[in-house]
């Protein structure tokens, strides 16, 4: 007997998302890091989604008439039934205010038909009975995890949750700010003192050579932020695990050595440290999402929703090149980081919030007799270092000068430079430029100022 169910749909939720979107076109932050054009059933549907998407991406309006207009643009507005259809859409649709509940109807009824669709590649796989058993079960396995991979990566995530995985603390409610930072400091007095903090608004670039600490700086950056100013902080780790990177700001917050937090090794009075680090930033709003290769317009929607739930002050991207731009575009690896870049700045501006992203340098900083990183040196596109307001590098002498042997073969008067860092300040586009002296600790991954060092021109 033939099976003549039909695939799982739901038209009226489909219908509903369309007309929330025409209603409210700002609503679609809350749906596009993870609805898809394909997720409809409705072809006629799909292409209306489609026609809102790149409205939205192109940062433009979303209503009947923009909408009308794509969708003559593309030759499909009388395919989808023409203005007569958006204008039933619209009378249809009980409210904007639920367009996340119909979406969520729409992807889980996708991922059932995916499902579906799986179980019968799976049966291709079974008919064909290839000699290999454990071939066809791992093209069988494959198809299901596929299927998982493909769908949308996890969302931002407090750090509490995260913490509460390894150490049971209690949750600790967080009282919400009673205004907004005016800026947003960055703990390191010297750097404060030369940029004025991070101001709102602003791409701000931390970039450097491999194991030169550009994580550490972020992460502490994005500690003392939150932590002693109570900044609301987005970080998006595309090269980290959220375990790993708790693990550091565990680490450093509590003084007690990386591999001993890794490794669950604590003497007594470590483990009291280690949990009196967990307390503290239990309660810090830092908002983690370590989804790999993310997409820069999956990025934007996350974020506008944590700005739109909770108040964002700052976005910190670890790191940059990781990044993906939109996967339509036929374009070479430069100019999808310049599409990056620009859309960072963007990004900072419509959030009235400090963008901060690491980069990689290119390795001509590793065949000059001076390694020190100058602004050509950031990878892969000069479009960094134009839309970028800030660029910080980090230069340790150390890194290139292993022992002190070394060292004092070539600078005999000098002492060996243990555990210094420059941060230097390369492009300042509303103040001075400068280097900062700084301590690494490498057992802590931490940076700490020096005292009253004071900032130095360049």
């Amino acid at each position: 007997m033939n099976d003549v169910r039909l695939p799982p749909s739901d038209s009226d939720a489909e219908e509903a998302v369309i007309g929330a979107l025409l209603i409210d076109g700002a609503s679609i932050f809350q749906i596009a890091d993870f609805l898809q054009p394909a997720n409809f059933y409705d072809e006629s549907n799909r292409w209306l989604y489609e026609a809102c998407l790149s409205l939205y991406q192109r940062d433009e309006a979303i209503n009947q008439v923009t909408l009308a207009q794509e969708l003559s643009r593309q030759g499909r507005l009388e395919t989808c039934g023409g203005a007569a259809r958006l204008s039933y859409l619209i009378s249809v649709c009980p409210t904007s205010l639920d367009i996340e509940h119909y979406a969520r109807i729409v992807y889980r009824l996708s991922i059932m038909r995916q499902m579906i669709s799986a179980g019968d590649r799976i049966a291709a796989i079974g008919y064909e009975s290839g000699p290999d058993v454990e071939d066809s079960l791992a093209r069988a396995e494959s198809v299901l995890f596929g299927l998982r991979r493909g769908q949308a990566g996890g969302d931002l995530m407090h750090i509490r949750q995260v913490l509460d995985k390894y150490f049971e603390v209690p949750p600790t409610p967080t009282e919400d700010r009673p205004e907004r930072l005016p800026y947003v400091l960055s703990g390191f007095p010297g750097l404060d003192e030369w940029l004025g903090g991070l101001q709102r608004a602003d791409l701000v670039i931390i970039a450097g050579r491999p194991s030169m600490g550009k994580t550490s700086l972020a992460l502490n950056i994005a500690r003392n932020a939150a932590v002693d100013h109570r900044a609301c902080v987005a970080l998006f780790s595309l090269e980290m695990a959220r375990d790993s990177l708790v693990q550091r700001l565990l680490s450093s917050e509590s003084g007690v050595n990386t591999r001993r937090v890794r490794f669950g090794q604590h003497t007594e009075d470590e483990e009291r440290r280690v949990m009196e680090a967990t307390g503290i930033l239990s309660e810090a709003p830092v908002y983690v999402d370590d989804t790999p290769m993310l997409r820069i317009a999956e990025m934007r929607s996350k974020a506008l929703r944590l700005n739109y739930e909770r108040g964002i002050d700052m976005v910190i991207i670890d790191y940059l090149q990781l990044m993906q731009g939109e996967g339509h575009r036929n374009e070479n690896r430069v100019q999808e980081i310049s599409y990056i870049s620009r859309a960072l700045k963007a990004l900072a501006r419509e959030l009235d919030a400090p963008v901060l992203a690491v980069s990689q340098l290119s390795r001509a900083v590793e065949w000059r007799a001076s390694h020190e990183p100058q602004l050509s040196d950031l990878r892969e596109s000069g479009s960094i270092e134009q839309d970028a307001d800030v660029v910080l590098f980090i230069y340790r002498d150390e890194y290139y000068f292993k022992n002190e042997e070394d060292w004092l073969a070539v600078h005999p008067d000098r002492e060996y430079p243990r555990e210094e860092a420059d941060v230097i300040i390369a492009k300042h586009r509303n103040g001075p430029t400068g280097r900062v002296k700084m301590r690494f600790r490498h057992t802590l991954a931490k940076f700490e100022s020096l005292g009253s060092v004071e900032p130095t021109m360049l």
